[in-house]
């Protein structure tokens, strides 16, 4: 079959359709832990913040950290190959879950996914804003990004239904094939079929960079090289060797900053697991900012000294903090508050999570384009729309007696929360050159993985654990938790005004910003 290859033609439709079925396969493998939190607490002995941990930190440094070099890689190779790696790779560590049988073993495979996923999005913003027009990359990217909302609801609904099937048809795990439990064969099931989608991601074929704005990108550099360089800037200490005595000096000082907060941080909460993993990640996305900075000043210039793209990309995912933590503690409160099947919450909450969640993001993007052709600002406005609707829908969801009402609340929740999913990589990648679209777009990830899923699911689980010590039940502790989570929007919505202040000069200066910091930058006429 051939199709026409151009700036959103038909070949481009087709890509990102495939494209959005690899994300559905994302948080399908991702999403599913959520569903399944309980019967793991019970069987593993697990805290609330060590589901928390499992759910965000484990994975979310993994996926943080691996992203800047992968980002380098798809901005230097192959990105189709890359995400079919990639693909093959979380598909394998998802199912491989299914095998575990302690804390650690479950941990050591969510860090497995975590690398694995890191290799998709950058590279598929990378190659959408190729194939696509600048002035529908956000409905493009929310299209795309709609896989996200799919996927999650998919996952939990698969993960409870397949969970109470196997365990009614083995009670007895002893007697189970492979002596698995239901949960354990829930990650297997989910996670093989996406061995068999990477075949098919293969046979994509890789778009021109830079062919949708004009811009041809400098000669291809060596990719394996570039990579480990990245790979490289990311390791504390190490980043800083080839800069001489000063930036090492700066890193070290860096770094006993951070293990001082880790410690603070420790005496606290008493959870040594979780700050430590923070801390590594904090310390390396600081070396590679380091080490960027020495060797590619341009890209530094364009997504480290533009205040739009610094207040964007910390603003939003302050969104992602309320996203993540309600989206994981969502199925355990309504288990937990009506006493119902993981079945029952998997399936509506599921349905509600995947229409709800691809209406919302799609009609953000739709949105935020519709905006900016009004006013180059008009896609931060999406920001604001969001967190004024998602207020109400999480306080109804968190305090109404009936299930049926929570059920809708959630759904209109599922609406809210993802509005302005699409606007800050849209952003991010308006901001930047071609060349340095993937490892821009791995820097944003890099925040609301920190702050959203890192921290949104494992603050909640801890504020829950201390509030059930204080006395109160495990519902009503989730519950108090889950919305003391909001205050975070605040700064959020706080920074995304002045990130909508500085958006036209940064974005209209890109290409002489980057020519100052010695980029060469040839326009393509035509």
């Amino acid at each position: 079959m051939r199709y026409e290859t151009r700036v959103g033609g038909t070949y481009a439709k087709y890509v990102l359709f495939v494209m959005t079925i690899v994300y559905v396969f994302n948080f399908i493998d991702r999403q599913i832990l959520s569903i399944l939190a309980e019967p793991i607490k019970a069987d593993l002995g697990l805290s609330d913040a060590d589901l928390g941990f499992l759910y965000g930190t484990a994975f979310a440094v993994f996926y943080a950290v691996f992203g800047i070099p992968l980002g380098r890689l798809a901005d230097t190779w192959h990105r189709v190959r890359l995400v079919s790696i990639g693909l093959s790779f979380w598909s394998l560590m998802t199912a491989l879950s299914g095998f575990s049988r302690n804390f650690v073993q479950l941990a050591l495979c969510r860090f497995g996914v975590g690398i694995g996923e890191a290799s998709a999005s950058p590279a598929t913003f990378s190659m959408l804003s190729d194939y696509f027009s600048p002035r529908v990359r956000a409905i493009v990217i929310a299209i795309y990004s709609g896989g996200l909302y799919i996927g999650a609801g998919i996952g939990i609904f698969l993960g409870g239904a397949i969970t109470d099937t196997w365990n009614a048809a083995y009670p007895d795990p002893m007697l189970a094939p492979l002596g698995l439990r239901g949960w354990q064969a829930a990650f297997l099931a989910v996670g093989m079929p996406g061995i068999l989608l990477a075949f098919w991601v293969w046979t994509l074929r890789e778009p021109v960079r830079g062919m949708s704005e004009g811009l041809e990108p400098p000669p291809a550099r060596n990719p394996i090289k570039e990579t480990l360089g990245e790979l490289r800037r990311v390791m504390p200490l190490v980043s800083a060797v080839p800069n001489g005595s000063g930036a090492l000096l700066i890193n070290f000082i860096a770094g006993v900053v951070i293990n001082v907060a880790v410690w603070l941080l420790y005496l606290v909460t008493g959870d040594i697991v979780q700050w430590v993993a923070m801390g590594i990640g904090v310390w390396a996305f600081f070396s590679w900012a380091q080490g960027l900075l020495a060797q590619d000043p341009a890209s530094f210039a364009l997504i480290l000294r533009s205040r739009a793209m610094i207040y964007t990309v910390i603003g939003f995912p302050m969104m992602s903090f309320v996203t993540y933590g309600v989206g994981f503690w969502g199925p355990a409160y309504m288990v937990r508050t009506f006493d119902i099947s993981l079945t029952d919450a998997g399936r509506w909450l599921g349905l509600g999570a995947a229409i709800g969640g691809f209406i919302g993001i799609t009609l953000g993007g739709w949105l935020g384009d519709t905006l900016r052709a009004r006013t180059r600002k008009g896609r931060m406005y999406v920001g604001y729309i969001a967190v004024a609707l998602m207020i109400p829908c999480a306080v109804v969801f968190a305090y109404t007696n009936n299930v049926v009402v929570a059920y809708v609340a959630s759904f209109f929740f599922s609406i809210a929360s993802p509005l302005w999913v699409a606007i800050p990589p849209a952003t991010v990648n308006d901001l930047v050159l071609p060349r340095m679209r993937a490892l821009a777009s791995a820097f944003y990830i890099v925040m609301p993985t920190f702050l959203g899923l890192a921290l949104g699911p494992y603050m909640m689980g801890f504020v829950s654990d201390q509030l059930v010590q204080s006395g109160l039940s495990d519902a009503e502790s989730l519950r108090l938790s889950m919305l003391s989570g909001l205050l975070v929007l605040v700064p959020g919505i706080v920074l995304i005004y002045f990130a909508s202040q500085h958006l036209e000069a940064d974005e209209d200066s890109r290409i002489e910003r980057a020519r100052a910091a010695g980029e060469v930058v040839e326009m393509v006429e035509g």
